[in-house]
């Protein structure tokens, strides 16, 4: 497979997954929705599905769509990122840049999608809560630790069962970032993904949102560094059974 389907692949699978998933977020946290004040439980199923569905039209790519899975096959060894794609340092930054961009767009489609209740919002907080993570209790230390943990999980399961998305199957990967949302996303809103958070986030600095307030960049540090290394350690962590087989 060509690096330029790549980068389309993931470019358009990341994007459906920020479009459901913003699209989720904003449809609980703002005024006069249909959903509004659906509560976290909507969140997490909303983000399920939206995984779901972009790992479905990004399956050509082995449906990445996270900085911290490619990272984290990366680290483990694999020898390809999908059937067909080595892996080398140009099809790294291709899974990279493609998760971006899709994050970016997929941000600027829900906000279109919503924009009379963006318009209609009074709390800026709320409107940045849809394109971005943000902490329930602000502690750099403890927040980092939460993303880390968080990612260690989705990664190492990815890995454990599967290699990449696609041969996990959309269904179970779907279900495994639920778990994730329920289970540890309360303190973060649970990123575990950077490209799902920075990209979102500079499509809210970007655009001309009535009232959107501040980005918070001090935050957003956080959401990409914790995912990062939460996908390294299970990288590294997926090496434990070759070693030991090794070793007996």
């Amino acid at each position: 497979m060509s690096l330029g389907l790549v980068f389309l692949s993931e470019v358009f699978g990341t994007a459906m997954l920020t479009l459901l998933g913003c699209g989720v977020v904003a449809n609980v946290a703002l005024k006069g929705t249909k959903g509004n004040n659906g509560g976290f439980l909507m969140v997490t199923w909303g983000w399920g599905i939206a995984v779901f569905a972009g790992v479905y039209v990004a399956a050509q790519s082995g449906a990445h769509l996270n900085p911290a899975v490619t990272t984290g096959l990366l680290v483990n060894g694999k020898a390809e990122y999908a059937p067909g794609v080595a892996v080398n340092f140009a099809s790294t930054l291709t899974y990279y840049g493609g998760e971006m961009l899709g994050a970016f767009l997929g941000a600027v489609l829900c906000w279109l999608a919503h924009k009379q209740h963006f318009d209609a919002e009074p709390e800026p907080a709320n409107k940045l809560g849809v394109f971005s993570t943000g902490p329930a209790i602000r502690s750099t230390p403890w927040n980092l630790i939460t993303e880390i943990v968080g990612t260690f999980v989705l990664v190492f399961v990815i890995l454990t069962f599967g290699g990449t998305p696609s041969g996990l199957g959309p269904l179970a990967v779907a279900l495994l970032v639920v778990g994730i949302g329920v289970s540890l996303g309360g303190p973060t809103g649970y990123a575990i993904n950077p490209a799902r958070d920075l990209g979102p986030r500079i499509a809210h600095a970007i655009l001309p949102i009535k009232g959107k307030g501040s980005s918070d960049w001090a935050y957003s540090w956080i959401p990409v560094v914790g995912p990062l290394v939460g996908g390294i350690l299970a990288g590294l962590a997926g090496l434990l059974p070759i070693v030991f087989t090794a070793a007996t």
